[in-house]
């Protein structure tokens, strides 16, 4: 490679007294405050002298800027230096060197998943740089990257820093405050993360911007940049676009609020770097006129003592890193998620880069690309020959004194836009034709000129698109000013390439390439798994469902389920990996194995400090379910036992009673046997809940879903129990001893006690009957209906009395009880009981008539009364107490017995003395025969 140009000796710097004298002869004109403009003004050029005259140049840029890009590369083809200081987290450099094995924009990441040394809530944290081509920071990576004997050197502070002072100053990090602008499909690219830019060149006082807004007849910052800043300075030489941009800088430094958190912030940054590039030079003994010190232009413009290397400068003393465990990597980026990150109006990224592009190919410049990078043309090989101006001269007054220079292709251009909106507005739907290509061109015109513009900018022609072609409805998915943004250059997304990716990344595309698709593509990719047909294809299926456990929808199941003891078939899955490499990228910070992040996960959830018997126990199952990992599962189970005995509420039974059932059954059906932490946690669970049933009952806060659940626990495993040495006296205990309130509790404690034989069913019947009977018990029915309900999960047996309590709830409540009651019964089966409901539907159809016109004359079973049966034959014909009597003399004589009778039942010969006997029997003790009747469950009989 050929040896650097040498460059004039640029130390001295231009003088402007030209300049100073104008602007003091501007600010003499102001009758109130001469004095202040004057000083901000004369302030002005002195920052200007004062960056200028630094030995170690600086160069001013502004983020994602086609100028600062243009000048960049010229600057470079120029000098060639062999030291490039960039203003971006000095811990990022390492992977600056796989920028070239991505597609552009990307974003350079730093993620902490645990945090030390910073506020817990704050987990997890996450840094973001994105890259564009179109911005000088690249161009001097790739520069230095693949130029031999040149070094990148990254000052500004670390990303641990960056939490620090944030936390210090109490300010919300780097992102600009957001515009007034809708959200785009793309704008979570960089998900909550801190954006980190280099150049933020935008008013921090509002009454500027406002005023800088209102005269340039603009609606957005964005727009005044592009116009007033970034066109004049696409073709402006390298001296004129340094004085501009640092003087910008000096501008909104002055011009700002009262200092704050954020002045020390950049104040510091700025002593930080400056203190960095001290250490380097003193380290490495380098020249500073071979180096170059890439900023934004609000920092080239600092006033901080320390800058600059005189003797002057002071060290500036750099707190030590926090002992958080920083990972590092790329992810994809876009122009939308870069517009919302840091503020900026919907398609200024994509302007930008057709500002670049054009600039490019019009002026015959080759910008450096780093080799073998993905989209890219060749590397920078020719440079761009064009007059340099003296280096002492003064440009700025100049510039800011004369109107720039137009190119004469804009006109071309106009009317390529607006004949390419047309066809692309006819494609997505809209009925536009040729006329309206010519109505948006000279609509085009009009605005600019109204705007006191002598050409069009992509923002005048936008505007004269929507006016021209949009109708009242948007036929498609994309309206007019959609089409316009893709139209000058569409929000171009990037993407990681496979050998810059995390090894977990890599890993798992290597994994599912026998599915054969284009896992890459940022389109939706269908797989469908025949796994009998196929069988080498269960590991893409396990591998699968890791992910849909680790990373949500990004996979998401169409067809097939994985539950515990389950292997399906068959499965279809939509698969996203392309369009969500972020968070791929991100899983594979945490580990370098799926296998291994859910493990982690796994354990870090049940030891979290808020974990519980069922946290942990849904560990359990996914141990299982995922990994079949019986040494995983057997460790969260021992700790599922542990958050047992410590738990002191039972908010999650119903959830720890769900799963135990599932484990347990699980256990039972298809391995060598039950592990012990399974006996171990029934013992604990048996002995926990029966301590806390008592103070469960009556605590208000405890629902009676809980309650159920403890119960259903209980009742349950108490075989299972008492063979592992727990005592059923201390169930019967717990149930004595609970005293509830509540209507629906109380009907759950006598489900309890008629499970437990301490409660007959016919004293439980009367005792619903009375609620029913009683008028003032009568609107709270529906709660002890409601608590019967739950009941039937610990008590199935339960079954037919609650059937029949829905019926007498139903035949005999009033309306203005009934209906208010009926979406609260529904609604409170669908959400907490719908495993009942198939229980209560199959015992009803038992029990009520299956036709319609055998409703009239049914009766229901538990009713005391039912009408009288048809009468035998008159030749056939005999009393029935005596008939029943005959059938059953043992029961006979122990009546007699009582009666004080001793002869027993007498053998007469004929069946008519044995009916005479008992007919005489019963005439004098009719009562008593029917009463034994009813015991026996014979109804209908009469004496």
């Amino acid at each position: 490679m050929s040896g650097p140009t040498q460059a004039p000796d640029r130390a001295a710097g231009p003088s402007f007294d030209r300049l100073r004298d104008q602007l003091l002869a501007a600010a003499g004109a102001f009758t109130e405050g001469a004095d202040a403009v004057s000083a901000i003004l004369t302030g002005m050029v002195d920052d200007v002298t004062r960056a200028l005259r630094e030995p170690l140049e600086i160069f001013p840029v502004c983020h994602h800027s086609p100028s600062s890009a243009l000048a960049m590369v010229r600057r470079l083809k120029e000098k060639q230096p062999k030291v490039v200081y960039v203003e971006l987290c000095e811990d990022l450099r390492p992977v600056l060197d796989e920028l070239r094995n991505c597609r552009l924009p990307v974003a350079v990441q730093a993620f902490a998943t645990e945090v030390d040394g910073h506020p817990a809530e704050w987990a997890p944290l996450s840094v973001v740089a994105p890259v564009t081509e179109a911005s000088a920071e690249y161009q001097a990576i790739a520069y230095a990257l693949d130029t031999p004997g040149v070094e990148l050197v990254l000052v500004d502070r670390s990303t641990d820093h960056v939490f620090q002072w944030q936390s210090r100053d109490g300010e919300p990090g780097e992102q600009a405050a957001d515009e007034d602008v809708p959200p785009h499909d793309d704008d979570a690219l960089h998900g909550d993360a801190v954006g980190i830019e280099i150049g933020d060149l935008r008013p921090r006082f509002a009454e500027l911007e406002a005023q800088l807004l209102h005269h340039g007849k603009v609606r957005h910052w964005s727009e005044w940049w592009d116009q007033y800043v970034e066109q004049p300075l696409v073709g402006a030489d390298y001296d004129t676009y340094r004085q501009v941009m640092v003087m910008i800088g000096s501008l909104f430094r002055r011009l700002r609020p009262e200092r704050g958190g954020r002045d020390r912030h950049d104040e510091d940054r700025e002593r930080y770097m400056w203190t960095r590039m001290r250490e380097h030079l003193a380290a490495t003994g380098t020249d500073p006129g071979e180096c170059l010190y890439i900023c934004g232009a609000f920092h080239a413009a600092s006033r901080v003592e320390e800058f600059g290397l005189g003797a002057g400068g002071t060290a500036f003393e750099i707190a030590p890193r926090t002992d958080t465990k920083w990972m590092y990597g790329l992810i994809p980026s876009s122009h939308s998620a870069i517009e919302a990150q840091f503020g900026l109006a919907p398609g200024a990224v994509s302007v930008a880069a057709a500002t670049w592009a054009k600039a490019v190919k019009g002026r015959g410049i080759a910008p450096y690309r780093l080799k073998g990078q993905q989209g890219t043309g060749r590397t920078a090989g020719r440079r761009a020959r064009a007059r340099q101006p003296e280096p002492g001269e003064d440009r700025l007054t100049g510039f800011l004194s004369s109107p720039p220079a137009l190119d004469g292709l804009d006109e071309e251009e106009l009317l390529g836009w607006c004949v390419d909106i047309v066809r692309l507005a006819r494609r997505n739907g809209y009925l536009a034709s040729t006329a309206d290509a010519i109505a948006v061109y000279e609509t085009s015109v009009l605005l600019a000129g109204m705007r006191g513009r002598t050409r069009p900018t992509p923002y005048d022609f936008e505007d004269a698109a929507v006016t021209c072609i949009e109708k009242e409805a948007v036929p498609g998915r994309r309206d007019v000013r959609r089409l316009c943004e893709i139209l000058l250059g569409g929000d171009r997304i990037g993407a990681v390439g496979y050998h810059s990716l995390p090894p977990l990344a890599r890993d798992v595309l290597d994994r599912l390439e026998p599915l054969g698709l284009n896992l890459t593509a940022r389109t939706k990719q269908r797989a469908l798994l025949d796994l009998r047909a196929a069988p080498e294809l269960r590991p893409c299926s396990d591998l699968l469902w890791m992910l849909r456990r680790l990373l949500g929808d990004v996979v998401r199941p169409i067809m097939g389920s994985r539950r515990l003891g389950e292997r399906p078939i068959q499965e279809s899955w939509d698969l996203n990996l392309g369009s969500q490499q972020r968070a791929l990228v991100e899983l594979g910070y945490e580990g370098v194995s799926v296998e291994q992040v859910l493990e982690q996960r796994l354990r870090r959830d049940a030891w979290a400090a808020d974990a519980t018997a069922a946290t942990a126990l849904e560990g359990v199952e996914q141990a299982l379910v995922y990994l079949d990992n019986r040494r995983l599962a057997d460790d969260l189970g021992a700790r599922a036992v542990e958050l047992l005995a410590a738990e002191r509420t039972v908010d999650d039974a119903p959830d720890v009673l769900r799963r135990i059932r599932r484990l347990l059954t699980h256990f039972r059906g298809g391995g060598p046997g039950l592990p012990r932490w399974c006996e171990e946690f029934v013992r604990t669970g048996y002995a926990h809940y029966c301590t806390l049933l008592p103070t469960s009952f009556a605590a208000d806060d405890t629902g009676v879903r809980q309650v159920a659940a403890m119960l259903g626990f209980l009742f349950s495993m108490e075989s299972f129990a008492l063979s592992l040495g727990c005592d059923h006296t201390q169930l019967e205990l717990a149930v004595q001893q609970s005293h509830p309130e509540a209507p629906d509790k109380v009907a759950l404690l006598w489900a309890a006690r008629s499970h437990l034989g301490l409660l007959p069913r016919p004293e439980l019947r009367r005792r619903c009957d009375e609620l029913l009977a009683n008028p003032l018990v009568v609107p709270a029915f529906p709660r002890y209906v409601s608590g019967f309900i739950h009941a039937v999960e610990p008590v199935p047996g339960l079954t037919p009395f609650v059937v029949e309590l829905l019926s007498k709830a139903f035949g005999r409540l009033p309306d203005p009880v009934l209906l208010p009651w009926l979406p609260a019964l529904i609604t409170t089966l669908r959400a907490e009981a719908p495993d009942l409901v198939p229980a209560l539907v199959r015992e009803a159809g038992r029990t009520f008539p299956a036709a319609l016109p055998a409703l009239d004359t049914w009766t229901p079973p538990w009713s005391a009364t039912a009408p009288p049966t048809p009468a035998p034959a008159a030749e056939h014909r005999a009393p029935d107490a005596a008939l029943l009597l005959a059938a059953h003399p043992a029961a006979c004589d122990a009546v007699a017995e009582l009666l004080g009778y001793d002869a027993g039942w007498r053998e007469e010969p004929g069946q008519d003395a044995a009916v005479s006997a008992a007919a005489e029997l019963l005439a004098r003790h009719g009562e008593s025969a029917e009463a034994l009747a009813v015991l026996l469950g014979v109804v209908g009989v009469t004496v």
